[in-house]
């Protein structure tokens, strides 16, 4: 098992700012499986231990693929090796809402510093997730088949973004983004 020795010394301020990397054009050999694992909270941990430096977190974000099996991996140029993901790799911990109606844009800040707009390239769902079992939570696509999870933080602007609108020959309460609508409840179980 590989240990990460060093990177901590790095301050935050002096990562470099990462677009991601081609993560899906690498095709190494499988190595092994490193202890590292991100939690409901879309906290990351090495060895048991919480990785508090944000710039390492956002490294490894930057190299994170998902599987078509489903696992989760780190993956460079030579070496390819499995996380363990509670939930879904990121949180969305920020909200920018711009516009109004159908020409409405809602922009979300992950946990690892990526800046998505809700929209075809990032569209929103609505699932059971590990973090509150037996309630529908919100998702979105960040890239490459991976998620975030709308904070709790966050739910409420998203839901003042909302608004009641026809879809699919029924009114649903939901939310325009990007000229589409994403439903979230028949309007009728909002109480709107």
């Amino acid at each position: 098992m590989h240990t990460i020795r060093g990177l901590d010394a790095i301050p935050a301020a002096d990562m470099p700012v990462r677009d991601p990397v081609p993560v899906d054009s690498w095709h190494p050999e499988f190595c092994a499986p490193i202890d590292i694992a991100i939690d409901v909270d879309g906290n990351w941990f090495h060895d048991g231990s919480p990785i508090r430096r944000a710039g390492l977190v956002a490294l490894f974000a930057s190299i994170l693929r998902r599987e078509p099996d489903g696992d989760y991996v780190l993956v460079t140029p030579v070496e390819k090796r499995t996380i363990k993901v509670a939930d879904v790799p990121f949180v969305a911990v920020d909200i920018a809402v711009t516009g109004t109606g159908m020409a409405q844009k809602v922009t979300l800040t992950t946990n690892t510093g990526d800046v998505i707009t809700i929209g075809p390239d990032h569209p929103m769902r609505f699932a059971e997730g590990a973090a509150a079992s037996g309630i529908a939570l919100p998702y979105t696509t960040v890239r490459g088949g991976l998620e975030a999870r709308i904070s709790r933080a966050v739910f409420p602007d998203l839901v003042a973004a909302g608004c009641v609108a026809g879809h699919k020959g029924d009114n649903w309460f939901g939310v325009w983004s990007s000229g589409h609508f994403w439903p979230m409840m028949r309007a009728d179980e909002a109480g709107a």
